[in-house]
């Protein structure tokens, strides 16, 4: 449940995740519109919510940085 506080804190800073802790449930919508996703993990699987913070900061949930030609 330590890793629980780092997901927090990586989803308040983006504009486009929902966290909700339901029940013993972590709920994780990341997106907008029809292409959003939802992921479901138990709130005390560390392991796996290590991984998700890895993949909103790195991998393939990242803010993808629009280009700006100037």
């Amino acid at each position: 449940m330590k890793q629980l506080g780092n997901l927090a804190v990586v989803c308040a800073r983006r504009p486009d995740v929902l966290l909700q802790i339901l029940g013993g449930v972590v709920c994780l919508h990341v997106g907008i519109g029809p292409q959003r996703e939802s992921i479901t993990l138990d709130w005390v699987d560390d392991e796996k919510i290590t991984s998700l913070v890895r993949e909103l900061n790195f991998g393939c949930y990242q803010i993808k940085e629009e280009k700006n030609d100037d």
